[in-house]
């Protein structure tokens, strides 16, 4: 019969080791920004509900911002509404960004709050319209004509970013000892509503909350080199080289341009790291190891 104790051994272990990083970060606010395409796996779901929990009872003072561009996609579909795209963006017009609401401040908003009430956690759903959370203002974008080969300014309707995050409300949430679960759509100063990128609206509320981290989530392992490894670790001044020799390159320039403002504005680091690897959050929160590439400000 195989004896048990060994196997004990080693998860004492592994909690003794994860003691000086739950100290670094107890009573410390992490923004954690969970994409759409990592919510489609019911198993890493789970996962990644049972992280939050764990941090949240750890003393950690997390706040969830999620995607849903897939599920998005979907419902846009099967109600028969036709999206717009300019340069590959999509525009987004009044019944969209009905359907962008319905589905991120309700389907998926309260899905993963219920995912965290599964593991034994208290979250509460709200999106940037609640309590003012978050002013939205008309987002600019520029594409590169083909034909004159100059970057030429988009309208993509209603797809917005911040403008003012109004902490109040989230204060008052984690004074209530909840897990706050925000949909990144917000009203602007115009009353209409806008339709924010996730990574932009979780690097806006991890730097007016001055987060100790911004974890971003994503489909890919972090930053990677011309021969696709990964970095781990990264400076502003690195980010901004490698964005103007084309090592970063198409989406990932909008993420690390997030992680930029975010430093920018107080954020002690931040972190891009795929949210498939099971446990993802707390390899990189608790062990010596890390999931992803890490950036600070120097």
């Amino acid at each position: 019969m195989t004896d048990p104790l060994p196997n004990v051994h080693v998860r004492a272990e592994i909690l003794t080791q994860a003691l000086p990083h739950m100290q670094r970060y107890d009573q410390e606010i992490v923004v954690i920004k969970y994409g759409g395409h990592a919510m489609g796996d019911p198993a890493a779901a789970e996962d990644f509900a049972e992280d939050i929990v764990l941090l949240e009872q750890s003393g950690l003072k997390p706040i969830v911002v999620h995607g849903g561009g897939p599920q998005i996609g979907r419902m846009l579909a099967r109600l028969g509404i036709e999206s717009e795209f300019k340069g590959g963006l999509r525009v987004t017009d009044e019944a969209t960004v009905e359907v962008v609401e319905m589905v991120l401040a309700g389907s998926i908003n309260k899905q993963i709050v219920g995912w965290i009430a599964a593991e034994g956690g208290r979250a509460i759903g709200l999106c940037g319209k609640d309590g003012n959370m978050v002013r939205a203002k008309r987002a600019l974008r520029t594409i590169r004509d083909p034909d004159s080969d100059t970057e030429q300014e988009v309208d993509l309707g209603l797809v917005g970013e911040p403008e003012h995050v109004e902490r109040g409300v989230l204060d008052a949430v984690l004074k209530a000892e909840l897990i706050p679960v925000l949909a990144p759509v917000a009203y602007g100063a115009d009353g209409k509503t806008y339709n924010v990128n996730a990574d932009t609206f979780a690097g806006a509320i991890a730097g007016a909350l001055r987060a100790k981290r911004l974890l971003l989530l994503t489909d890919v392992p972090g930053v990677l080199d011309k021969d696709k490894n990964l970095i781990p670790e990264l400076t502003v001044e690195d980010c901004r080289r490698l964005i103007a020799d084309g090592t970063i390159t198409a989406g990932m320039i909008p993420k690390v341009e997030t992680c930029i403002y975010a430093l920018e504005q107080g954020v002690e680091a931040v972190v891009i790291l795929n949210g498939k690897v099971a446990h993802a959050a707390l390899l990189e929160l608790f062990t010596d190891f890390g999931a992803g590439t890490l950036i600070r400000r120097t």
